[in-house]
Formats: C-alpha cells, structure tokens, sequence
C-alpha cells in the first residue's frame, strides 16, 4: 500500500537546460504553442494548429507520415532543422523555472524542472490511471528518436498551508520579477515564464519538495514512457528524469474534468435498445448546458452518463444490482467499484455494449461539444462523463489503485511549446 504522509525519499527536482521558441524568428508565441498531444481534437484541430504557425509544436508532437517511423524520424529532422535556423534556441544554463497560468478566473503556478523517475512502489510519484502499450510505444519511439522531452507533464503535490514557504516563496518571488516570455494562447490562458537562477532560490525549492509525494495529474503514458526509456539505459544519465511541471494544489487547486468517450461503431440507437431493463433512461432536452446539468444531479446520487448522437441527449442512470454484481470486480475499494469509469467499461462497454477498448473502437475526447459533434457526424455514440473529485483520485492512488484509463482531465493542463528539454544537453 502506498503511503499517505510525507516520503522518506521524495521528489527531486533538478535545473535543466530549456530548449524555448526564439519570438522574433516566429510569428507569435501563442501560434506556435499547442495542446497536449492527447488533448488535439484531430483531424480539425490538428489541421487548424499547422495551419497557425509554419513552425507550431504540434509537427514535433504529432508529425504526420505514411508510417510510424517516418513520423518520428519526420519530428527528429525538423527539431534539428529548427535548431540550425534557430527557430528553438537552448537557454544559457540549466535553471528550474516558474511557469504561470491564468484566465481571469483561475491562477496556476508551478515548477517546470527535470524530475528525478521512480516506480510506483516507491510510492513517490503516483499514477492513477492504466495506460495502453501501444500509445507508450509510439511515445518511447518519439522520444528516443527526437532526444528530447517535448511537454511537461503536470503533477500535483499538497504543500503546507499559510505563509509562502519553501518552493511556495520561491515561486512568488520569482513571479514578482519581469518573465522570460508573456503570450495568452487563444483560449484565453496567458501564459509567463521565468527562470529560477539563484543557487540559494533552487536550493530552497529543491529541499521543500524533498519532502513531498507527488500525483500524475496529466501524462501517464509519458511517464510511462519516461520509465521505459530509463529501463533500456545501462547507466545513469539523461533517461533518468523526465520533464514534468509541478502545482502544489493546497495553493493552487487544479480543475477537474470528466474526458468523454466516443464509440465509433455503435449507432446511439443500439445502444440505448441495450439498456432495457438494465439502466433507466431518460431524453433530456437541450441544449447541451442544460443536459449537462441533468447530468450532475444523477451524478450526485450515483453512477449517470449522458448519451448523444442523435440530435438529442439521453440520460443514463440507476444501473441495476445485478449487472453490477455481475461485472465490477469485488476485490477493489467501494469508491474504485462505484467510479463511473468502472462501471463503464466493466458494465457497459464490456458486457452489454461488446466494445473493445481499442482505438479503433473508441475514442477518448476531452472537449464536451466535439465528442457530440463528432458522434452526430459519424452516426457514433458519445458517452459523456461527470468528472471525479481529486481527493477520490488522490485517496485511490495512496492505495496503490489505478482507475480506468482516461478517467479524469485535470487542468489547466501545460501549453507544448512554451519550454522543451534536450537530453543531449543533460
């Protein structure tokens, strides 16, 4: 089981030398920044980000080619282009660095740095969500042949209450000084970052999270990948750490967001004929807010989902005992087996709806209104979710359990492109 105070061995965080977009060799800063490479709706929204800037990240993140490889060697050629032309320049020094995200209604601040890698026995870093091997090959892959980390991931931490201390003080500090970079991307986020570079700031920031135990918010399978990168080297080095950004959430809460489904060969009307007698069911009229308030109140009282795909919304709640007991496993947690997540997959998809999880069956979508949009245009079924509390993932993770993949979207999730890693500068 994994534990639930402070670690004995906890989160080292070290400088790193930034790989950053020089602003004046291209168009903007918010042009050439992208979602996560799991968060790009596609086809549209990757179309619409190439088409923003000749050298947006998403060509490094998600290159296209006719094949695996091409693609990842197509991203390793054009990093080193950019480099050479001096589009991405390395920062002078290694440094840790503040990063800052803010939308009038939210502020978020953390650490950018390169952070030490741990197994999940260790109980320092804890993932909560299963990942699937193909999508940490196709990483491995990416990363390997690139050489370089291209997106943090963003990890959350409890840091202690009251006054700024610690890496809390070193991050306001450091805040209060003139940024490296300022840009507001086109959802409204800005954006700044600094650098940490005061030998007495890091040490401060460094000894603080030492002390700490951290959870994966967004990036399993890039840590993942982080790992199996590391398990292939035969010495310490690079491979050893992986670039992350860490938010301590006692200060700056993170938004939780429910990440839909969307079942590509499942017409809605099949899918709700096989809930007769399994779930109730409801049409709930929109538009798609107000459907989504209905949502949350079943949530409230136990598992719901929304269905679309036909012009309208269906609400689906109450599952019955017996299919329960049937298909949730007994040997988890109450709060693991009552997940919606759980009985998604192990109720619906699995057993009465005979979806496989595979990609070509599914599709994991975080925007609300692209997974309707998507299962009206392909006369598909979207699953919309109501999002877990993170002490529920929290709580779960200490335990050493691991919810459905793609349970959960916390945020605001990093900009790509903002600040990269080489290994070959480590």
């Amino acid at each position: 089981m994994m534990t639930s105070g402070p670690v004995a061995q906890g989160l080292r965080l070290i400088p790193f030398r930034g790989l950053r977009y020089v602003p004046e060799r291209v168009g903007s800063l918010a042009a050439v920044t992208s979602p996560p490479y799991d968060v790009v709706v596609r086809p549209d929204g990757l179309h619409h980000l190439e088409c923003a800037d000749p050298h947006n990240i998403v060509r490094l993140i998600l290159p296209q080619a006719d094949t695996a490889r091409d693609r990842h060697r197509q991203a390793a050629a054009t990093l080193g282009r950019w480099l050479a032309d001096g589009v991405i320049a390395p920062d002078p020094e290694p440094v840790l660095y503040v990063y800052e995200q803010s939308d009038g209604e939210i502020l978020q601040r953390g650490l950018i740095g390169a952070l030490a890698l741990s197994p999940a026995e260790d109980g320092v870093v804890l993932p909560h969500e299963d990942v699937m091997d193909d999508v940490v090959a196709d990483r491995a892959e990416l990363m390997r042949t690139t050489g370089a980390h291209l997106e943090p991931l963003l990890l959350t931490y409890r840091g202690d209450a009251g006054e700024p201390a610690g890496a809390a003080a070193v991050i306001e500090r450091t805040a209060a000084r003139a940024p490296l970079l300022a840009t507001t991307t086109e959802d409204g986020f800005r954006h700044r970052l600094w650098a940490v570079t005061d030998p007495a700031d890091r040490a401060e920031a460094e000894a603080d999270l030492a002390r700490r135990q951290a959870l994966i918010a967004d990036g399993h399978h890039r840590w993942a990948t982080y790992l199996r990168l590391q398990r292939e080297e035969t010495a310490p080095g690079p491979w050893d750490y992986g670039l992350v950004l860490l938010v301590d959430t006692v200060r700056h809460p993170l938004r939780v967001r429910a990440i839909h489904r969307l079942l590509r060969g499942l017409p809605l009307s099949r899918a709700l004929k096989a809930l007769h007698g399994l779930f109730r069911v409801e049409r709930i009229d929109g538009p798609l807010p107000r459907a989504l308030e209905a949502l949350a109140g079943a949530a409230a009282e136990g598992n719901a989902f929304l269905l679309a795909g036909d012009g309208g919304f269906h609400l689906v709640d109450r599952p019955d005992p017996a299919l329960l007991t049937r298909t949730v496993r007994a040997d988890r947690p109450e709060a693991w087996r009552t997940l919606d997540a759980t009985v998604l997959h192990a109720a619906l998809l699995d057993e009465v709806w005979d979806v496989p999880d595979a990609p070509e069956h599914i599709g994991y979508i975080h925007d609300t209104a692209a997974a309707v949009e998507q299962a009206e245009r392909l006369g598909a079924t979207a699953v919309l979710m109501h999002p877990v509390r993170e002490e529920v993932v929290r709580d779960l993770a200490r335990q050493g359990v691991t919810m459905p993949r793609k349970s959960t979207s916390f945020g605001p999730k990093p900009a790509t492109g903002l600040v990269m890693r080489s290994l070959a500068l480590d």
